[in-house]
């Protein structure tokens, strides 16, 4: 990681926010890749005069969020024709499609919101509200609210911290920890489901 920092501190500001920025979008495509990291980065920086903390959380909110809303407009554009082909009737039986859509139809503001703090379920979860046919409304107020609120907390704590880094980013390495228990405990919930729901698809045809 100090390898790292090390590199961005010596491109130019324009540069780096232009980095801090792809990562941010492209965690709603490639969820491997460890946008938040990018964030704190972003965020030490500032505290360095590098950069500034609010160029820094525009540049990572306003790509999340564009790149969250996209993923959503292609699988409802392109999804329900992807399931129907023999790999994705394989993933979700149309019984299953129906019970997602109902899920969201109730639950949707709060799934939204509470998956931008989750490592995995950020990319999920747009992608099935796009495949559900959400109105967008619903689920651009709780991806505003919450993208903000966490991007803008990680820029805050990481300016703050202003040269501690290995202090900090121990710190944030334990909350990811517990995030991503919380993140596999919830998909062995969803693998259950699945389960489940597949055998009763299958007895009704």
């Amino acid at each position: 990681m100090e390898e790292v920092l090390r590199t961005l501190i010596g491109l130019p500001p324009i540069l780096i926010y232009l980095v801090i920025g792809g990562g941010a979008a492209v965690e709603n495509v490639i969820p491997p890749i460890p946008a938040d990291t990018f964030v704190l980065f972003g965020a030490f920086l500032a505290a360095a005069g590098r950069a500034d903390p609010w160029i820094v959380f525009l540049c990572t909110w306003f790509p999340n969020i564009a790149s969250a809303l996209a993923v959503y407009a292609l699988a409802g554009r392109y999804g329900h024709s992807f399931f129907r082909t023999p790999v994705g009737h394989w993933l979700l039986h149309p019984h299953q499609l129906e019970q997602i859509g109902r899920f969201y139809e109730r639950w949707g503001v709060l799934a939204i919101f509470f998956s931008r703090f989750l490592p995995a379920f950020r990319a999920m979860v747009p992608v099935f509200a796009g495949v559900a046919h959400i109105p967008v409304w619903r689920i651009a107020l709780p991806l505003v609210t919450a993208s903000g609120l966490w991007y803008g907390g990680l820029v805050y704590v990481g300016a703050q911290a202003g040269r501690h880094w290995q202090d900090i980013a121990a710190s944030f390495e334990q909350a990811s920890d517990v995030l991503l228990w919380v993140a596999l405990v919830l998909l062995l919930a969803l693998l259950f489901w699945w389960r489940v729901t597949r055998r009763a698809a299958k007895k009704h045809g």
